[in-house]
Order: C-alpha cells, then structure tokens, then sequence
C-alpha cells in the first residue's frame, strides 16, 4: 500500500511540476528561515542549562535596595562570609575575570583574552571535558593554568599542552590541563584559567579584594535540595550589610539563577547577555514564516481542486473510500514536504556561515547533530501538519454528484478559505515590512542623536594593568606628553572608563542638605583637565578641572540630573561636596550627556579628578588622519609598555556595541521580512495563474468586443488588490501596537508615525499589482481565437 502511494504521489508531482517546484521552494526558503530562527531561539533559551544542577547553581549578586542598580559581581571575601553562615550552600567557588595578562611562550607574547581566575572548586561545582590532564593538578599549585582546546593549538600546535610552560609577569605558570571549547549556549566562554591565589599574590589586588566595597568576584553557589530561597536571601543581605563600609541601609544581596542570568538586565557585565521579548518575537517570527510557506501550498493545491474533482469522484465509483483518498493527499503533501527537506539542507549549509557573521554565534552544519534534527524535525513536523490536514479534508470530500459545488468539509467555500489565508500571508508581510522601517528609523535615531559629546574619531586605549608604578600619575602624564607630540593627534586625556558606558557608581557621597534616608545611586567617572576638550563637553555653569589647581584634586564637577536629583541648593557652585574621603566644592556643572544605553534615562553623575582611577586615554585624533594616529600610539606604547600588546578600539565600536541585540533584531528582521515577502509573493504568482487561466475565454470574449489592455489589467487584479486591502487594515493596528511596545525599551525613541504602516501597506499592495498585471498581460496579448478554444 506504501509502495502504490508513493508511486502515485510521484506521478501527481511529475504531472504538475510547475505548481510542484513552487511549493517545493517556498516551502524550503520557509523553512530555512524558520530552522535557522529556532536554532538561534534553542541557543538563547537554553544558556548554561545543560550544567548539573543547573536549577540549584545561583550566582550572588549586589544591588542597591530601591534596585535601581544592579551588580552581578560580590566582594571577594563574601563567599568566605557565608559559606560560615549559611549551612543551606553545598558549594561555592570565585571567579574574577577583569585581567587579561600577558603570556611569553617561547620568547613571544599574547595578551590572553577571555581569562578567568578561579578557586580550585571551579571544576567541579561546573562541568568541563578535559582531554588533556584534570582538575585536580589545577589545584595543587597556583601557578598552574588550563587551556581551551583552541587557544592549546594556537599556542603549542598539534604538540601535547600537558607540562609546557608559560611566562605570566615574570613567572612561569604550567599547564595543567586542557578542555573543550565552550558551547554557544554557554555564559563562560572563557579560554584559559588561572587560580585566584595566583592573581592574589600581587599586594596591590589582593588588597583591593579584601575591601569589602568592591564587588569585582563573581560568586557562584549551589544549594542542597529544597533550600529557602528566600530566607537565604535575606540572610545574604545581612551578611553583606554587617560588612560592608558603605551606606549599609543603601545596599542588598541577592541570588540569580544560572539559567537566568543570560537575560538579566545589568548596567555592566562580562557575560553575553539577551533580551528575552527578542526571543519571544522571533519565535514568534519563525513560526509566522514557516506558516506563510505552508498557506503557499494549501492555497494553490486547494485552488487546483476542482481539476481534481473528476480523478476523485471516478476513483470514488471504481470503490475508493474517503480513507483512501485521504491517505493519498497526506502522501502526496508528504512527498512534497521532503523534498523540500532536502532543499532545506542544502540551504542551511549554504546560508549558516553568513547566519553565523550575523548572529555573532558558531552554530554547525553538522547532519549528526541531535540540536539539528530536533529543530529541522519539528519544522518539517510542523509543515507537514499544516499541509496535510485541510487539503486532504477538502479533497476527499468531493461528492460525485455534487463536486462541482466547491464546499468543504467545514462547510466553507474554499475560494473563501483560499482568500482568507492570502489575506493571512499579506497581514504578515505588512507587519514585518512595519517592524523593518521602525527599527530602521529607531536605529538611524541612536546613531544621529545629540549625545552632549562628540564620539567621533576617538580612540579608547586601555592602560597596561600588567605594568608597575613607582608614580603612577608621573608614569602615565609622561606618556600623555608623547602620545600627544603625535601631529596626527589633537588631544589626549584620562579616565577610569571611557564615556560611551559608565559602569562605576557609588551611594557614600555627602553634601550640604543631604537627606540621609534617601539612598541615590551616583554614577562616577574619574576625569583630567582635559576630558572637557577631548570629548567637547559643554558646561551648563562653573567650570573644568584646571590641571594647574591643587584644590581641585579634591573638587567636583555634577551633570544637570545630579544637581535637580540631588536636590542641591543654589548657588550650585561653592557647595560642599564629599566622596571617597575627600571633601571638596563643587566647581561646575556639566551639561547632562548620554554616558548609558538609550534604554534607559541619564542618571546623576559626579566627576573628580583622582589619577589613581586613571585606566584609560581617550585620543582625538585629526580629521582624516586614524592611521596615522595608530601607528603613532603604537610608537609611544612599544616605548612605555615593551612587550605588552597595544588594545585599543574607537569610541564608535563601542557606542554600537551597546546596541548590538538591537542592530542584530533589525538585520534579522529585515532579512525574514524579505523572505516573507518573496514567499507571498511566489504564492500570489501562483494563485493569480491559476485564477488568469480560469477567465482565459472570459478575457478572450472580452477583447473581442473591444476591452483595452488596461480593462484586463483592472479585471484581474481587482480580486487580490482588494485582500490586500483587507490584510492593510488588520495588519496596521497589529503593527502599530507591536512596534510601540519594541520602542517603549527606549528612554530615548522616534515616535511611531501612521506614515511607517503606509509604505508597509503600499509595498505590499505594489508587490500584488505587479504580480497579477504580469499575468494580465501574459493573457491580454494572446490571441482572442486561441483563448476561445481553451477548455
């Protein structure tokens, strides 16, 4: 039975190539499409849950009590705290990852990146695959470190890493161990490890760590079955507080969830983070396209039907029942759906390394792998299930003596279904076309918009961490001299980050009028006498750090938000100002400037001017002149940090990296909304040939008596225009809905404008207009003879 199926499913195919090979292609464009979406969205969904106990794993986390601020990062020696106090926690283990040192191996250097110092309980609180050595010698001596699989080749080649040596600032660290690459849905992805008591043989570091107002470690715990999430909670804010030498009333503790911290929203972070209403979308978006591609086939083998009515009511005489129909046009949509499988794949293997440039991930073309088949079964699964069931139904319903009525089993004239789901296809082409133009617009907005500093042509260059200070001021004024002797170079200062993003904050600040029951989060940034020239800063009053004033070592410069949030008393200028130990006036107040993601609002921020926070230059170069001005800090940097790699990037590259999810949605969008489009648009190429060959005597007859080229034109299009229509009018509340909640992410965003919805609609309504004037014309040129012999 299985074998006379098949046959005849494939003579039906052959029979119909035309309509067969188009089904076959939207099908597999739609399903690429929607493969390549859902292996992103399985990606995003399920980071780090593929660790043990991965729902009993928690990360700490600090945050100010009104939890304005949020920190994923935990005081170093808080995990000693409470591993005392807290009997619920089975394991904890550190990690600290702000250092990149320097590695000699065999008398070259590389700045390693994606480096982690961790406690000896990092390897097996988490799961890692080690092909060369284990955990255990890791241990044994801090100066010890693991490799990635990859790093290991690029280092040694395809020699064992086991037992060499590496030089890390003067001392020789060995190899320990190597593990396999970490996987894409992975918050690590980490490429060496290094103990923390190594890290903390430096007094200076260890130092730091061991003040209780630094929340530089990542702390990781895992709680025994059943534990009191939230009375932990509250026992860890405790335990911070009793510590802490800051506002204690100001700060709290917290806990994250593995599987959760990849869409925490943070002010910074060293993790790959995403945005779970992107997920949603897209998953939304997968589904939608894979659904447009599949209306392709229902509408055009439903449209085909009544050619098919005399092969179902003789089939129907000679004895067939419905059950045996019905299992014919099942097999034939399964024919069809699997050859568009195979279509699929190759197109998956053609279009992944351009997915993978998009996305930023390294997702594999691999035919064995179970992540690929899940998703590429449950697409084809999908496909198949909506192909099937209604053509089947309506097929094997014919009535021999009624099969030209055209209704369905649902009672339902399927013209009216067929319309209905052309209308479907077009609401969701109007809707993404939408979706595209706003995003656009939104982005154009980000990139044009007055920041209150001028990014362009800066170079961020951070400072040699592996490098050792007598004077640390001294050290790095000399080198801001050479650096800006360059005449490719306008201006250079110093910062503790650069401006695009300012992570740093603090509550210990203190003024006249200060009412200490209200706790206010301070952004801070640490600035020389020449930020102001360097960024074109613009001040609302007062005045800059003056490099030749010794007083304002201890003053301070408030933007706009400070001083109204802050509720400082006029006159502004000459109020006392305290932070960090230091007592001093304010002498300026800046012009508020975009120093956040324009997700959120500009908050309060105090500058001061202290050269031991100083980690950055910040570089204007000349106009026309970035190559030159490389080469030239490349010059001064092999002067001053011999051996050290220069790591610089523009202020631009960062500004976009704070909008990469947002960049990455637009692309994708852009990309599916074309995708859906085309697929419309090959299933209205269809079903306007098929309604055209229908009226061909009807346009024969018409032309006789003397209808023009533009009659036929409006006669034929008439029907789809107005589905076009119909899909405007409910596509555009549906978009403007949706786009609005996208934009509401934004402190800072366009308004939606009724115009956006317009150019969707009349994209669309262009698209149908020239499909069916092709085959209007196709018609109107035959001769009226010929089309008067058409049966």
């Amino acid at each position: 039975m299985i074998r006379t199926l098949a046959k005849t499913s494939w003579r039906t195919f052959t029979k119909n190539k035309g309509i067969g090979l188009l089904n076959i292609g939207g099908l597999a464009v739609g399903m690429t499409a929607a493969v390549l979406i859902f292996l992103w969205v399985q990606n995003e969904m399920n980071f780090d849950s593929y660790q043990k106990d991965s729902n009993r794993i928690y990360r700490l986390s600090t945050m100010t009590t009104d939890k304005n601020w949020l920190w994923e990062g935990s005081p170093m020696l808080f995990a000693g705290a409470i591993s005392k106090e807290i009997p619920d926690i089975e394991q904890i283990t550190r990690l600290y990852a702000d250092n990149e040192p320097i590695l000699n191996i065999n008398g070259t250097t590389f700045q390693q990146k994606q480096c982690a110092y961790v406690d000896p309980s990092w390897f097996t609180l988490f799961q890692y695959h080690f092909t060369e050595g284990n955990a255990e010698a890791f241990t044994q001596n801090p100066y010890s470190i693991i490799l990635s699989a990859s790093e290991a080749k690029k280092y040694f080649g395809t020699q064992p890493a086991l037992g060499k040596l590496v030089q890390i600032e003067g001392a020789a660290y060995q190899v320990k161990g190597v593990v396999q690459d970490p996987p894409t849905n992975t918050s690590f992805q980490y490429q060496a490890f290094i103990p923390i008591d190594a890290l903390l043989t430096n007094k200076e570091r260890k130092e730091n760590g061991e003040n209780w107002d630094n929340t530089d470690y990542l702390t990781f715990i895992r709680l025994i079955p059943g534990a009191n999430i939230p009375a932990i909670n509250k026992r860890l804010t405790r335990i911070l507080q009793n510590y802490s030498h800051d506002d204690k009333n100001a700060i709290a503790a917290g806990m994250v969830q593995l599987k959760d911290m990849h869409f925490e929203n943070l002010q910074s972070s060293g993790f790959e983070h995403g945005n779970k209403t992107v997920v949603y979308i897209f998953s939304m978006l997968g589904f939608l396209i894979l659904l447009v591609a599949c209306i392709n086939y229902v509408n055009l083998t439903t449209a085909k039907a009544s050619l098919r009515a005399k092969e179902v009511s003789v089939r129907k005489i000679v004895g067939a029942g419905r059950k045996d129909l019905f299992l014919q046009f099942i097999s034939e949509s399964l024919l069809i759906s699997l050859l568009s499988l195979g279509v699929t794949l190759v197109l998956i293997y053609l279009f992944l390394p351009g997915f993978n440039s998009i996305t930023g991930k390294t997702f594999q073309f691999d035919i064995g792998s179970k992540d690929l088949w899940k998703v590429l079964g449950s697409a084809t699964g999908m496909a198949i299930l909506l192909n099937s069931i209604y053509p089947a139904l309506l097929l094997s319903s014919f009535q021999p003596l009624n099969m030209f009525r055209g209704i369905s089993i649902l009672k339902l004239k399927d013209t009216s279904f067929r319309k209905g789901l052309v209308i479907l296809q077009f609401s969701v082409s109007i809707l993404l076309i939408t979706g595209t133009l706003v995003i656009y617009r939104q982005m154009h907005f980000i990139q044009k918009r007055e920041l209150g500093y001028d990014r362009s042509q800066v170079l961020a260059v951070g400072l040699p961490f592996t490098q050792q200070y007598d004077n640390k001021e001294q050290f790095l004024r000399t080198m801001q001299q050479q650096l800006s002797a360059g005449n490719s170079i306008e201006n250079v200062s110093m910062v503790n980050q650069p401006m695009v993003r300012i992570s740093s904050a603090t509550t210990s600040g203190d003024w006249d009028g200060h009412d200490t029951s209200v706790s206010v989060k301070l952004a801070q940034l640490s600035a020389d006498a020449g930020v102001q020239q360097t960024m074109h800063l613009k001040m609302v009053e007062g005045r800059w750090f003056d490099l030749s004033s010794i007083s304002d070592r201890n003053n301070f410069i408030l933007n706009e938000t400070a001083v109204r949030e802050l509720n400082i008393h006029q006159p502004v200028i000459g109020q006392r100002f305290k932070l960090h130990g230091r007592t001093g006036m304010i002498v300026g107040v800046a012009k508020d400037f975009q120093f956040k993601s324009m997700h959120e609002k500009v908050g309060p921020l105090v500058i001061f001017n202290n050269p031991e926070w100083w980690n950055y230059f910040l570089i204007r170069t000349t106009p026309g002149n970035a190559a030159k001005a490389v080469a030239s800090v490349e010059k001064v940097w092999k002067q001053f940090a011999p051996g050290i790699p220069l790591e610089y990037n523009f202020l631009d590259e960062r500004f976009n990296d704070l909008y990469r999810q947002d960049q990455l949605a637009s692309v994708l969008i852009l990309a599916f909304a074309i995708i859906a489009v085309i697929i419309s648009a090959l299933g209205l190429f269809g079903l306007a040939a098929f309604a055209t060959e229908q009226r061909t005597k009807e346009v024969g007859i018409r032309k006789i008596l003397g209808a023009s080229m533009a009659s036929i034109g409006v006669l034929l299009s008439k029907d789809f225009v107005k589905l076009v229509i119909i899909a405007f009018v409910i596509a555009a509340p549906l978009s403007w809905f949706a786009m609005n909640s996208w934009l509401e992410n934004f402190a800072y965003r366009i308004n939606m404008s009724w115009w956006m919805i317009g150019v969707a609609g009349l994209t669309a309504l262009m698209i149908a207009l020239m499909i069916t004037n092709y085959h209007a014309v196709r018609t109107g040129l035959k001769n009226p003879a010929d089309s008067l012999r058409t049966e």
